[in-house]
């Protein structure tokens, strides 16, 4: 029996059914609407070991970053309770919104622009959802259940034993997981020490933060042993927004059906180009590993996530058969349709500019920010006195060192001229890393120099080097007078 002859017969690699009959079975829903199991074959291939390897880093960048310090700062922390940004190390703080804002924006335009020239790659290779599910949450049930034929034995058999402790082991081991996930992401928003403080004093103590902690592993749980593909074909956001972005120039994974039909079973020693028949020889290994349950010879579908598994097994079958590989690969509609190789055409190297320029433009508002925010506020009530022929207002400052160091500041009137700062205290003023300093200062100015009752002023704080790291305008108030 030949190689191939032996994939359409042996129940362990893919069962060959009806044709039609099979495909009605595909897909997460019947006509119904009722849930249809997907019991994914196990991938393996050129495509697949790629996406393996990305995975094992982005995993390892997740359950890495957050005890990574940069100057003594979290490289990543997104404290919404008590309004704490880190990012690579930088403090942001809710004076910096707009930055985040202008940062969000740009980020969704990269998005748009990406998805229009690569397609949906980065929900095959870099999508949180798919790492977790294809990566550890699939290989466990592998693991444990066998492949997909063992699988579907294993969901019509009794509930005997082995049945209830290969479930319970696998939902076990679920659960563990999922914790371990949600205890992760607990440490991006207040950070390690205080998620192992909170562990270490126990439920009793911190009952809210162990509730909270528990309905998200639930929801992780339920996402990742129940949910699973839906969430990519029913909930993603980002999954419906590609269907309106994708055009016959985006590169996806797509079928040569100019290759490939009309597609027929495998013969061996047949002269298929003669016959009249394509490449494809029928054998539905690309549609029993898709994780979603598509057929991906029925044209370019929502419910794909690029994640290759068709590509690795048709070649397999490809290389079997004696026939060139790519019946199934990374192409644009175009090029299917005419029949033309790939090119990295000036619209995608265009698409590719505006991503570079993209994300320096999110490295620059990442990190050209000022050193420090000043402020100078008048105290409520508070008002003018004159001495000594001089007018003198009071004022509140508040200093927000937004660097790693420690900054020394002194406090100098930039316009108009001739202003005096005088200090309850010392002239330089110490400003602590990632710190806000308070404290009030007057300001004289020559009654000559002040014209009107209320006149604008820049107070500028500098550094002991004399380098200018904030300003701020406000106003000052005199006497009024009276002008001929």
């Amino acid at each position: 029996m030949s190689d191939i002859e032996e994939i359409e017969v042996r129940g362990g690699q893919g069962q060959v059914l009806d044709p039609e009959t099979y495909r009605d079975s595909i897909g997460t829903m019947d006509q119904s609407g009722k849930r249809k199991w997907v019991y994914p074959r196990k991938p393996k291939g050129r495509y697949t070991n790629y996406r393996y390897l990305v995975s094992c880093i982005l995993l390892l960048v997740y359950f890495s970053v957050p005890f990574i310090k940069i100057n003594g700062n979290p490289m990543l922390l997104f404290n919404v309770i008590d309004r704490e940004f880190f990012i690579f190390g930088q403090p942001f703080y809710p004076q910096d919104f707009f930055i985040l804002t202008l940062g969000a924006i740009a980020s969704l335009i990269f998005i748009i622009v990406f998805t229009i020239a690569f397609g949906r790659i980065f929900c095959g290779w870099i999508c949180p959802q798919t790492i977790f599910l294809e990566m550890i949450f699939r290989k466990i049930e592998y693991a444990i259940e066998g492949d997909r034929n063992k699988q579907m034995k294993l969901d019509r058999q009794e509930w005997n034993t082995e049945k209830i402790w290969k479930r319970g082991l696998k939902w076990t081991i679920y659960l563990i997981i999922s914790l371990i996930i949600t205890h992760f992401m607990f440490m991006y928003i207040v950070g390690y020490e205080e998620v192992f403080r909170i562990v270490s004093e126990g439920p009793f103590a911190n009952p809210t933060n162990f509730i909270v902690m528990i309905l998200l592993t639930a929801a992780f749980y339920f996402v990742f042993a129940w949910f699973r593909e839906q969430v990519c074909t029913l909930v993603c956001p980002y999954g419906r927004l590609q269907g309106v972005l994708i055009d016959k120039d985006t590169v996806n994974v797509f079928y040569d059906f100019k290759r490939g039909e009309n597609r027929a079973k495998w013969r061996k020693g047949e002269d298929r180009k003669a016959a009249g028949k394509g490449d494809c020889i029928d054998c539905h290994q690309c549609v029993v590993v898709c994780p979603t349950g598509i057929d991906i010879r029925d044209g370019q579908q929502l419910e794909c996530v690029n994640c290759t598994a068709c590509i690795d097994a048709c070649d397999e079958v490809m290389e079997k058969v004696g026939l060139p590989k790519g019946l199934i690969r990374y192409a644009t509609e175009n090029e299917i349709e005419n029949e033309t190789k790939f090119k990295f055409t000036g619209r995608m190297k265009g698409f590719a500019l505006i991503l570079v320029l993209l994300t320096g433009f999110l490295g620059y508002l990442l990190y050209n920010r000022g050193e420090m925010e000043a402020k100078f506020i008048k105290p409520a009530g508070s008002t003018f006195f004159v001495r000594d022929g001089k007018i003198t207002n009071t004022y509140n400052y508040t200093f927000l060192n937004k660097t790693n160091d420690k900054k020394i500041v002194t406090i100098k009137v930039i316009e108009p001229k001739h202003g005096e700062v005088i200090y309850s205290a010392s002239s330089k003023i110490t400003v602590d890393r990632d710190k806000i300093t308070k404290g009030t200062v007057n300001i004289s100015f020559p009654e000559s120099e002040m014209n009107l009752s209320k006149q604008n002023i820049t107070i500028g704080v500098y550094d002991m080097n004399g380098k200018l790291v904030d300003s701020y305008e406000t106003y000052f108030e005199g006497p009024f007078k009276l002008q001929f």
